[in-house]
């Protein structure tokens, strides 16, 4: 029996109830690359055939990985940073490496939204004009021609990257519940709705069909390039928000009592349902457009992501039939996936930072939030913007993301040895036991998987430079950044912690025995 009082900190706030739990999950879950990433790489990945290791992924890898962090976040009752240093002396420096990785793509994520609000506006009148392309990099973005950084700035996206971070730190300073739970719980039924409207609209336009098929067609030989299945699980690590701390936040603000591997379950086939139906509405329409310009549907497609989004879309929005509606709903369903994102990104670094120094919701939301709101003005409304952004996104995705759940994972499982601990946590209060096989995923097979994405990630950016972009820019936002954040994140751990934090695990009381 421990004889030492446990020190009690303010009460934590939280979601109401389970299914604002979920919603927040779906919310952060759902993002951009659900919309412009997936049918890329699902038609690249074998078409219909990629359905077989995209389940598998979400299976064995995804909800595994998902699960622990619902585990970490759920017993130990803190930040990414706390969670961890409560799981095990040495561990808070993984905590705020997530936190990090968080700011950086909190930095250059809100750029993206701003592009979407107004090409939002913009779908209405078509005002990108005939030529989506020139407008989007010349005439919007004003594109720097020489790669890098610059201080050129770009007025119209300054001042919208300056809304959308007004009302992401407006919903943020309103709380766990209030802020984040409630906008959760309207922005996710909207934008599934929205989206099943766009579905809809663009299953009438001609050549939609000839879409589909060239979506769901299986190539069965792709099932036996196993770099079909590690972009599968590439996916739905990236598409499920988990491996840098959102879902142990977010599992932090949960009653103990909630079904943690029952939300789980509804949370990871809801994105990935969201995934399918994107897939659908963007085939459909790129099915139009190949139509219309007498070519192939791979073609039309390109490489996905932000010319999938800026360039491809609005070009069939110029020549479909009822444009204007397929333009407003793929913009404004953009525009709420993300900022749901968003808002959990940077909620990551907003309550590590509470734990840490204990100021109030309030004042940690404008000390983390305007200062990350000026970086990411100052550096992604220039002509320079773009190409920075890019470098940035494809490094800390391959190497900052990937790496800390891989090290996370191994740390939990054979350093700190808390995996059967957190099994029985979650197998305590939930519908879906884990026994034997969840262990068997996390320990072995899951960080086998990210370690191979990780060789094959440094060997194709060793093999030529990113993009053919200059050594100054990759060394400086891309292999920089990948060095500094994890010996940041150490340093960050060698802060003392307020004195009215404990740092013992919240589930044992003082008799030994297991609050409720």
């Amino acid at each position: 029996m421990s004889s030492t009082p446990e020190v009690q900190a303010p009460a934590k706030e939280g979601f109401s109830s389970r299914k604002v739990f979920i919603f927040a999950a779906i919310g952060s879950a759902v993002g951009l690359g659900n919309i412009w990433r997936f049918p890329y790489v699902a038609y690249e990945g074998g078409g219909g055939a990629f359905i077989i290791p995209y389940l598998c992924a979400l299976l064995f890898a995804g909800i595994p990985l998902l699960y622990l962090d619902y585990a970490i976040g759920h017993r130990y009752r803190g930040s990414a940073p706390l969670s961890l240093r409560r799981l095990g002396r040495g561990a808070e420096w993984l905590g705020w490496w997530m936190v990090l990785i968080c700011v950086i793509i909190a930095i250059y994520y809100a750029s993206i939204l701003a592009w979407a609000s107004k090409y939002a506006v913009l779908s209405f009148t078509k005002g990108w004009g005939d030529d989506p392309e020139t407008y989007f990099m010349h005439d919007y973005l004003q594109r720097a021609k020489v790669p890098g950084p610059t201080m050129d700035f770009v007025p119209e996206i300054t001042w919208t990257m300056v809304i959308v971070w007004v009302v992401t730190i407006g919903v943020l300073a309103l709380g766990v519940q209030t802020g984040i739970g409630r906008t959760a719980v309207v922005f996710i039924p909207v934008l599934v709705l929205a989206f099943i409207v766009l579905v809809i609209q663009a299953l009438t336009l001609d050549g939609a069909m000839e879409g589909l098929n060239a979506f769901f067609t299986p190539d069965w030989g792709a099932l036996t390039d196993g770099a079909v299945w590690i972009s599968a699980v590439g996916q739905i690590f990236f598409s499920l928000s988990v491996g840098f701390g959102i879902m142990i936040t977010y599992a932090s603000y949960v009653g103990r009592k909630t079904d943690m591997t029952g939300s789980g379950a509804v949370v990871a086939f809801s994105n990935s349902g969201f995934e399918l139906l994107a897939g659908i509405g963007v085939f459909a329409a790129l099915g139009f457009m190949a139509t219309t310009a007498g070519t192939s549907v791979g073609e039309v497609l390109g490489s996905g992501g932000i010319g999938l989004a800026f360039i491809a879309f609005p070009t069939i929005i110029n020549e479909a039939p009822g444009g204007v509606i397929i333009g407003v709903l793929f913009f404004v369903s953009l525009l709420l996936a993300g900022i749901t994102s968003l808002i959990s990104i940077v909620e990551v670094i907003i309550g590590a930072v509470r734990d840490k120094v204990g100021i109030s919701r309030l004042a940690a939301t404008f000390v983390v939030g305007v200062p990350i709101a000026v970086i990411s003005v100052l550096m992604f409304a220039t002509t320079g913007g773009l190409y920075v952004l890019d470098t940035m996104d494809a490094f800390v995705n391959s190497f900052g993301i990937i790496a800390v759940a891989a090290v996370t994972m191994l740390a939990v499982t054979y350093v700190f040895r808390k995996l059967p601990v957190l099994r029985e946590h979650l197998d305590a209060r939930s519908s879906v036991k884990l026994k034997g096989w969840w262990p068997a995923l996390v320990a072995v097979v899951v960080p086998i998987l990210l370690i191979v994405m990780l060789w094959q990630a440094l060997r194709d950016k060793l093999d030529a430079p990113y993009e053919d972009y200059p050594a100054d820019l990759l060394n400086v936002f891309g292999w920089g950044m990948v060095i500094a954040l994890p010996i940041i994140a150490i340093v960050l751990s060698f802060i003392p912690w307020r004195k009215d934090v404990s740092l013992e695990d919240p589930t044992v009381a003082v008799d030994g025995g297991e609050q409720s």
